[in-house]
C-alpha cells in the first residue's frame, strides 16, 4: 500500500515540476515580448528625434539627457550619436527576435516532450465562438426595388 502511495505523490511532484517549469518557460517568453516592444518604443523616439533635428541648421544648440545629466550641445555633434543608438537598438532587437524564436522551439519541444496542451476557459471559448459566428454571417442585399420609378 505505502508503495502505490509513494509512486502516485512521485507522479503528482514530476507534473507539479513539469507544469512550473512550463510556466518559467512562458514567463521568460513574455519577458522577451515585453522588452523588444520596450526597446523598439525607444527607437520610434529616436527617430522622431532625428526627424525633427534633420532639417535645423547643424550648428543650433540642441540638448541630449546623458546618463541622467543634461549637455548641451549642437545638432552636427547630436545627430550622429542618436543615429548610431538607433541602429545599436535594432541590433539588440534583431538579437532579442532570435532568441524568441529559440524560445518558441523551445516551449513547442517541451510541450510535445511532456504532452502539455493547453485548454481555454470557458469565457474565451464562448467568445471565439461568438466571433467566429459573427465573422460568418453576412448581409445580404437584393437588387434595388423600382417601386418609386
Amino acid at each position: 500500500m505505502a508503495d502505490i502511495a509513494g509512486k502516485d505523490s512521485r507522479e503528482t511532484m514530476s507534473e507539479q515540476a513539469i507544469a512550473n517549469m512550463y510556466s518559467v518557460l512562458r514567463s521568460e517568453l513574455n519577458q522577451l515580448y515585453s522588452k523588444i516592444t520596450e526597446i523598439e518604443m525607444e527607437v520610434s523616439e529616436h527617430s522622431l528625434v532625428l526627424g525633427a533635428i534633420q532639417p535645423l541648421d547643424p550648428s543650433r544648440r540642441c540638448y541630449r539627457m546623458i546618463g541622467g545629466v543634461l549637455v548641451e550641445r549642437t545638432i552636427k555633434e547630436v545627430m550622429p550619436a542618436v543615429q548610431r543608438n538607433k541602429e545599436g537598438l535594432e541590433e539588440v532587437i534583431t538579437r532579442l527576435n532570435e532568441a524568441l524564436e529559440k524560445k518558441k522551439k523551445e516551449i513547442a519541444e517541451f510541450e510535445l516532450k511532456h504532452k502539455i496542451k493547453i485548454r481555454k476557459s470557458d469565457n474565451e471559448a464562448k467568445n471565439d465562438n461568438s466571433r467566429k459566428e459573427g465573422t460568418a454571417q453576412g448581409v445580404l442585399v437584393g437588387p434595388a426595388s423600382e417601386q418609386g420609378v
